[in-house]
């Protein structure tokens, strides 16, 4: 049977935003500040950012490598660059099992940003006093209607978006929503730093105290830079799929990586200052930022009521982009994968994968227990995994000529010739080493 005349995106700005926003989501805004809250702050922030330049930039560069020399979804990719080796489409298998279960409990998160601005559109944390805001995310978890419901709609307006397409779909969304998530995020951080007593939380992310690390905190870093990268989901491999063989694949690359890392530490300062300034804990955990933010536009209030309400409004609508973006990549892995592999319509394949993922969903929605677990195996073991499999596969089974040839466009790109070398290291030797250890100590530790 014929290939597929696939899709690509429009250049490299669209390339950038498209896997920025795969990147640039919950892991960011909603994952990120409560682990720093759990793993000693400064000093967490310190060992994410070595952790992303070292270990994972290499590793989303190999997607991305892999993507674009096989020009095929994240199942399939593996097998055809393998010459159809057995153990390497069960790696391919694995590509499209993980994004799956990450959809399916990431869009309850999504849902719960979704409600987040329902309530600030009716102007709920306005109305609510800052002491009893906190309780609002509590009550959402604990009614299984809304919790349910909210996941399903958000899952739904994900799954029209990768309906319509690459292009239509995809690529329009990011190129309008991005730009706007950055804007207001540095807003609300502004705001957030500005609270009475949010100069703690901003010495908790300036002034590292290394004695807080444990090995522990370095695997959750690299767990959480995978996590926020969207690496070892299959994501960047089937993004990078429909990248032109003329783009820069480095400058993308490293484009994507800064982007995440100034966004995550953007929603650092949005989010812990107002923590400390609110007396919330700030290893709280999931529902950090879910309590900590509502307290913002909730001291608003009292000065400023109905530019508390519209910042609200906006800011958890920036925030159900955000989802809705890493979402977005998500289910197009498997789209890709149903699309060209039994050559169903695009419609169909999300329908499926809606049908699959949210029904996976409603059981995350009703138990925290299979959340927090979907969570802590994607994260700490399934991520690493299959991230450990790509580097493994860039660096010792695809010939280093045709790695070459990707990353630096047949020699074309002066800079990534003359970068080539630190790169092939990196991924044949440090990213591999790194990952098996974190992978390892999650066991032992």
């Amino acid at each position: 049977m014929a290939a597929l005349k696939r899709e690509s995106f429009g250049g490299r700005v669209a390339v950038i935003l498209a896997m920025a926003g795969s990147a640039i989501g919950l892991g960011n805004i909603w994952r990120f500040p409560y682990m720093v809250g759990e793993h000693g702050g400064a000093a967490f922030i310190v060992v994410y950012v070595l952790c992303t330049l070292i270990v994972s930039l290499p590793v989303f560069l190999s997607e991305v490598v892999i993507g674009r020399r096989s020009r095929s979804n994240a199942s399939q990719a593996f097998s055809r660059l393998s010459s159809g080796s057995r153990f390497w489409k069960a790696a391919g298998v694995l590509s499209i099992a993980i994004p799956l279960i990450i959809a399916s409990y990431y869009s309850v998160i999504g849902g719960w940003s979704l409600d987040f601005f329902f309530k600030s559109c009716t102007m709920t944390f306005v109305k609510t006093a800052p002491t009893q805001v906190s309780s609002i995310f509590d009550s959402i978890v604990s009614s299984g209607f809304e919790n349910v419901s909210m996941h399903l709609l958000f899952l739904f307006l994900c799954a029209v978006i990768v309906a319509g397409g690459v292009r239509s779909g995809i690529e329009k969304f990011s190129k309008v929503t991005l730009p706007l998530l950055f804007i207001l995020i540095v807003v609300i951080a502004i705001y957030s730093i500005s609270l009475p007593g949010a100069s703690k939380g901003v010495s908790y992310l300036f002034k590292p105290d290394f004695s807080q690390l444990t090995p522990r905190s370095f695997a959750f870093a690299l767990g959480q830079s995978f996590y926020s990268l969207s690496l070892g989901m299959g994501a960047i491999i089937t993004y990078g799929s429909y990248v032109k063989k003329d783009e820069n694949l480095l400058a993308a690359s490293s484009g994507t990586a800064i982007s995440d890392l100034l966004f995550a530490i953007l929603a650092g300062f949005a989010i812990m200052p107002a923590v400390f300034a609110a007396g919330i804990e700030p290893g709280a955990g999931p529902g950090l930022i879910f309590k900590s933010v509502p307290y913002i536009f909730s001291t608003m209030s009292s000065s400023l009521p109905v530019l508390s309400a519209v910042i609200s409004a906006l800011f958890f609508f920036a925030i159900v982009i955000a989802a809705m973006t890493s979402c977005i990549s998500l289910l197009e892995v498997g789209a890709a994968f149903l699309v060209e592999k039994f050559s169903l319509k695009r419609p169909l394949a999300v329908a499926i994968l809606y049908l699959l993922c949210g029904g996976a969903g409603v059981l995350c929605a009703l138990k925290s227990s299979v959340f927090d677990g979907f969570d802590y195996l994607c994260s700490n073991i399934l991520l690493l995994l299959l991230a450990f499999l790509v580097v493994i596969f860039v660096g010792w089974v695809m010939k280093k000529e045709d790695v070459e040839d990707e990353v630096t466009n047949s020699r074309t790109i002066r800079q990534a010739d003359k970068l080539f070398p630190v790169i092939y290291f990196l991924i044949k030797w440090i990213a591999p080493a790194a990952v098996l250890l974190i992978f390892i100590s999650n066991f032992i530790l």
